[in-house]
């Protein structure tokens, strides 16, 4: 959609809506315009930087470590002619953040393609083998080395939490990979995972959105995303201008969520030591 079509449809829409206010507004509850204000100011913010990069504009995103640092492992790999380990989680495809470990792999497996260097993929689900598969296969004849991808570098080993623990852990003894990296769905296996990477002297990398197991990826790995940093993995890897638009429409909407909070907060004290008599907490409460 070019810009003079996305002004068209913008302004018919906004026409169309103050038609419908100014008529009345039947079906509208008054009492939320706070909240349809809001939808409508998270919506453009969004769409605003996105089209901000798909016109080919720089958008500034702070820099992650962890992502950096996933070349600088397949690197490292390449250069002691050891393989890379790639863990995407015990869970299904039904969990999001096994979704985004696998978009994941794919930039990965890129790099390793790239660098002629030999990745190993054990996993905990037939389906998410089948997906990694697909992401691998395709990574592999984008960089133009099908004939390096081959079906058993995504191998399957067990739906046991801690029969597949000892699996990866067999896995890494025997093979010593140079580098380590967790992106997915983890439990209690994770710091058994983690510790035996570093026991092998890897350069170990996580990512996960499991409250319970960052403590032990920050404390055992040398990089770690954080929640929110693993989402956005795959638009710092891609650099695509929709994705990376989307990441920068995310914190700028929450720069203002903060920035509502706390003025909201500042109006409020001056409300209740009668400097003002607006009550900010009237206009907020949703009814």
């Amino acid at each position: 959609m070019s810009d003079r079509e996305f002004f068209i449809g913008s302004s018919i829409v906004s026409i169309s809506f103050l038609i419908y206010w100014f008529s009345g507004s039947p079906y509208f509850i008054e009492e939320r315009i706070i909240m349809f204000l809001t939808i409508i100011l998270f919506g453009a913010t969004l769409i605003f930087f996105t089209r901000k990069a798909k016109r080919g504009e720089p958008i500034f995103l702070r820099s992650i470590p962890g992502l950096k640092a996933v070349e600088e492992a397949v690197g490292r790999s390449t250069e002691m002619g050891k393989p890379v380990l790639y863990v995407p989680g015990i869970q299904d495809m039904d969990q999001v953040e096994t979704v985004a470990g696998v978009i994941v792999l794919g930039h990965v497996s890129k790099m390793t393609a790239r660098y002629e260097t030999p990745l190993n993929v054990p996993v905990s689900r037939a389906i998410v083998m089948k997906a990694a598969r697909e992401a691998c296969k395709e990574s592999y004849l984008i960089e133009g080395r099908p004939d390096m991808f081959h079906e058993d570098m995504v191998h399957y080993v067990t739906d046991e939490q801690f029969a597949y623990a000892a699996g990866v852990n067999g896995i890494m003894v025997r093979e010593k990979p140079a580098a380590c990296i967790y992106m997915g769905k983890f439990y209690a296996e994770s710091l058994i995972l983690a510790e035996t990477g570093n026991s092998i002297g890897a350069i170990q990398i996580a990512g996960t959105a499991s409250p319970t197991q960052i403590p032990f990826f920050v404390t055992s790995c040398d990089y770690t995303l954080i929640g929110e940093e693993f989402f956005a993995a795959s638009a710092y890897l891609s650099e695509k201008p929709e994705l990376v638009g989307g990441v920068k429409g995310q914190d700028m909407i929450k720069l203002i969520i903060i920035s509502l909070i706390v003025g909201g907060v500042f109006l409020r004290l001056l409300f209740d030591i009668g400097i003002i008599e607006l009550n900010i907490m009237d206009i907020l409460t949703v009814r």
